[in-house]
């Protein structure tokens, strides 16, 4: 129709503008939402750089090294679950933040990286610093692309914003060349998009999860990041207590997935197989919400999945659904909007029988519980306060037990706080975000994203020595933005964890390049020369009182815990 065509052209021209690439380029990103942009400037960012000043709109946070930039955006992206950008340079920088790339793909981080390339030509020439980039970063993302001519910016950034929102979200990656970010011309900037992903199951669907869960005589669920990242804990809380089901983390530490106050709760599962397993064998029927299906680290012959246990799963990441274990049904969907449809299905299907059976499993899970097994903890922290160096459990229990509510945890100390789970109390769905990869260097530049993601809340890093030198120039961020974020380095001199694997693994107890002690790491000096006020504590009674004062100064301060190296030293 002529008054369909007429709008659509006045649409188009709406949407023209003239401009420098490195103008649209800053121009799209503040259309699609993001606010800072996370950066290490080279030569070929330069464009970028210029362009800058005229948008401060978009705030421009300095890392010292490619894998802290990333590593920020990614703690951005995790705890705002909004769009981010990070830019790093041509192929040594983008090689330098794979790591953290691999991170930001692990926990579905909505990114979008770029990297400033050489001019177009001019590669050909083989100038220093050049490769292509998008095969680099083509296995960690979405998807990989570079720019090649000005008239594609828009559209390619339009569709990276897209593709990097859609369910399941992750990093997207492009290449910016100079001569593009230096071209003028007329662009269609054309329109942000988003596609919903509010997707529940068939009325059908839910009627049959609906028998199958009431079926159940031991039911269990396993809670996963999703419940966080669509803040579904009162809805998952709630199907718990309707179903009398254990509830379990996941072995994965993404994020806090369920309330630890929650009677249902049981505690998080670890990596063993055959730990799992033994957890698991009582129960007939497993409810992964939003959770990987028992994602393990280390090689073991015993499946962590009880053979008799029936399985229905509950994502909105396909891949995860059946991939490795027997499921009897599985829904690619939104955690929250199906337990908002498949609440009311479950109460009306559900006879007199099946609310007297769940009451009787809801009492007996409240005697034994992750509340009731607390204690159980303290006590074995105390007994443990005498020794020295410090003991994981006497730390922990010493770190947690005065913990503020607004805290924020971020960890990365593996065998130091392996038993954070069982001390840290989690009742926010942003309250703990972990090493979800396995990949170290998150925890350090990671706070720093999650700090200015959530401003007002104080934040606690919890990292271990060997994760620290992984990213250690993060500290100069959190000192130079002045953030509240308290680092805990916690002190063993090793990598404790490689030490109790070669014993474990390999009937070996020699080790051979597994110790940081000639010489020591000394992380208060670290600390200090960076601009953050450092302190050193071997004294288990020191470790909460250092820590509320560093908490409530509101600067970033960092205290070093000397921890037991577990092997005598």
């Amino acid at each position: 129709m002529p008054g369909t065509t007429l709008g659509c052209t006045f649409d188009k021209l709406m949407s023209m503008k003239h401009l420098f690439g490195r103008q649209a380029f800053v121009e799209l990103m503040i259309d699609e939402g993001i606010t800072h942009l996370f950066g290490n400037p080279g030569t070929t960012e330069l464009p970028i750089m210029q362009a800058l000043p005229d948008y401060p709109d978009l705030r421009f946070i300095l890392g010292l090294q490619e894998a802290v930039v990333v590593a920020m955006a990614d703690g951005f992206a995790r705890a705002s679950h909004q769009l981010t950008a990070a830019n790093v340079h041509v192929a040594p920088g983008l090689g330098n933040a794979m790591g953290a790339l691999y991170n930001a793909k692990f926990s579905g981080s909505p990114l979008i990286l770029t990297a400033g390339q050489q001019e177009q030509g001019h590669g050909l020439l083989e100038p220093l610093l050049y490769d292509p980039l998008p095969p680099i970063a083509a296995p960690l993302v979405k998807w990989s692309v570079e720019v090649t001519q000005l008239q594609d910016l828009p559209r390619i950034m339009r569709r990276a914003a897209k593709v990097a929102c859609t369910y399941p979200m992750g990093p997207v990656f492009i290449s910016l060349p100079g001569d593009i970010l230096n071209a003028e011309g007329d662009l269609d900037m054309m329109q942000s998009m988003r596609i919903d992903p509010r997707v529940r199951p068939s009325d059908e669907a839910l009627a049959q999860w609906a028998q199958l869960l009431l079926g159940a005589k031991r039911p269990c669920i396993i809670a996963g990041q999703e419940l966080a990242i669509h803040d579904a804990f009162g809805l998952a809380a709630e199907l718990a207590t309707t179903l009398g089901a254990a509830v379990f983390q996941e072995p994965v530490p993404y994020n806090s997935s369920f309330p630890t106050d929650h009677p249902n709760y049981q505690g998080m599962l670890t990596r063993s197989q055959d730990n799992v397993r033994a957890t698991l064998e009582p129960y007939d029927l497993i409810l992964c919400l939003g959770a990987d299906l028992l994602r393990m680290s280390v090689y073991s012959p015993v499946e962590p999945l009880p053979a008799h246990a029936r399985v229905l799963h509950l994502s909105e990441r396909p891949w995860e659904l059946g991939k490795n274990y027997n499921t009897e049904a599985a829904m690619a969907a939104n955690v929250r909007e199906t337990l908002r449809a498949l609440l009311p299905v479950l109460k009306s299907h559900a006879a007199t029988e099946d609310q007297n059976a769940a009451q009787q499993r809801n009492q007996a899970l409240i005697s034994d519980n992750w509340t009731q097994r607390y204690p159980q903890r303290v006590a074995l922290a105390q007994s443990q306060a005498a020794q020295r160096p410090l003991t994981a459990p006497t730390m922990l229990w010493h770190l947690t037990r005065e913990l503020p509510r607004e805290v924020i945890v971020v960890e990365e100390a593996l065998t130091s706080t392996h038993a954070l789970p069982h001390y840290l109390r989690r009742q926010d769905p942003d309250s703990f975000f972990g090493l979800a990869s396995g990949g170290l260097g998150f925890a350090i530049p990671g706070a720093v994203g999650i700090s200015l993601a959530k401003p007002g809340r104080p934040v606690l890093a919890v990292v271990g020595d060997g994760s620290a030198m992984y990213s250690i120039q993060g500290l100069w961020t959190a000192a130079h933005l002045k953030l509240p974020i308290t680092y805990v380095i916690t002190n063993n001199r090793s990598y404790r964890i490689i030490k109790e694997r070669l014993v474990s693994m390999q009937q070996c107890d020699q080790f051979i390049g597994m110790d940081m002690r000639d010489p020591a790491i000394d992380f208060c000096q670290l600390a200090g020369s960076m601009g953050i006020e450092a302190h050193r504590i071997t004294e288990a009674d020191d470790i909460t009182p250092a820590l509320q004062r560093a908490l409530a100064s509101g600067r970033p301060q960092l205290i070093e815990i000397m921890m037991a190296d577990g092997f005598g030293q």
